[in-house]
């Protein structure tokens, strides 16, 4: 249906054919500023076909575009290759007749080579109505943590260890698995994901880890290396159903070991009301709630000690590692109430101020 209501970019789709993303198999159409994959399945998921099609985008400046029915669901890597727009999730809203973004909701229509939002009056965009439908609250919970590390480029150094830590101290035991794309495919090794980094050095490495199937679990690595040293981007997400508790009380544990272990950047660890299973439907979810966020021994003493230990803050926070070293953990909340969001652009403001 997108490709048929695209007709008119036809011409440019086929001037374009030779470019690098036009020998992709999962891209279906491309045109000067987008490619656009059609997917009609009930998940879509980072493929090795459709990370392909992303990086090849990426490489000749374009956007990605991935349509699909009302019916699908992204999983977490995939929704997290979709950052910085005109990329956009495009679902078919068979009830309304055209298309929405899966995660905004905004209407859309095809123009000039892409996929770009309706608007009804100046600086607004209308919502599809069947995004905003059937949004309640089943119980179900997910706890996300996002965090960085930085470590010393140094031969012995070994990946995957902050990944792990932070696995273990939330389930009690490490990832199950681990590989370049979905599905995963590899038992976890921290010694075979640094051998991979270091075979595709001096390029970035990003992989996907899952957990085991009793307690849904996935998470997506980007190991980097930088002028302050190989970096370690996490974005971490674990599946609750209703009665189960996330361990939030391991929180502040889980900070000391990243920082005194692993030398934690930075780590936000947010609450939010969605599916168990991980997967992120087309329609509107409660936003994600902050909990706590924690600040490395370097970034803590670039603040100022003194400065970073008192904040206008409620609760005290946490001190982490050495006193004569430590990093911060900062408690924002029980996940309960989104006014935890005041609290933590308040702490920012705070931290961002002149030590």
């Amino acid at each position: 249906a997108a490709a048929a209501d695209a007709e008119a970019a036809q011409p440019r789709a086929r001037a374009a054919a030779a470019a690098p993303a036009a020998d992709q198999p999962a891209v279906d159409m491309l045109t000067e500023r987008t490619a656009v994959v059609l997917q009609d399945r009930p998940v879509v998921a980072m493929t090795a076909w459709l990370s392909d099609a992303i990086r090849a985008a990426a490489a000749s400046d374009r956007a990605v575009q991935i349509v699909t029915p009302a019916t699908s669901r992204l999983s977490l890597p995939t929704r997290l290759s979709l950052t910085g727009l005109p990329s956009r999730w495009v679902v078919c809203d068979d009830e309304g007749g055209g298309y929405y973004d899966g995660l905004s909701g905004a209407l859309l229509r095809w123009h000039d080579g892409g996929f770009t939002p309706v608007e009804a009056e100046p600086e607004r965009t209308p919502v599809a109505r069947a995004f905003l439908e059937g949004a309640e609250d089943t119980g179900e919970r997910q706890l996300a943590l996002s965090f960085r590390t930085v470590q010393p480029a140094e031969e012995r150094l070994v990946l995957g260890g902050p990944l792990e830590a932070a696995w273990a101290a939330v389930t009690g035991g490490p990832p199950e698995g681990w590989s370049t794309a979905e599905p995963v495919n590899l038992p976890w090794s921290c010694e075979a994901l640094t051998a991979l980094a270091r075979d595709r050095a001096p390029e970035s490495t990003w992989v996907v880890a899952v957990g085991r199937a009793d307690r849904p679990a996935i998470a997506t690595l980007r190991v980097e290396r930088t002028a302050r040293g190989v970096e370690q981007d996490v974005t971490l997400a674990f599946g609750y159903g209703p009665g189960e508790k996330p361990p939030l009380d391991a929180l502040p544990d889980l900070a000391a070991t990243l920082v005194t272990e692993h030398r934690l950047q930075s780590l936000l660890v947010q609450l939010r009301a969605a599916r168990r299973d991980l997967s992120l439907p087309a329609r509107l979810e409660p936003p994600a709630v902050p909990v706590g966020f924690a600040l490395g021994a370097d970034e803590a003493r670039d603040v100022g000690l003194t400065f970073a230990r008192r904040t206008p803050l409620p609760a005290q926070p946490v001190p982490l590692g050495p006193a004569a070293r430590p990093g911060f953990y900062y408690p924002l909340g029980d996940g309960s109430s989104p006014s935890s969001w005041a609290l933590f652009e308040q702490l920012m403001r705070h931290l961002r101020q002149p030590g």
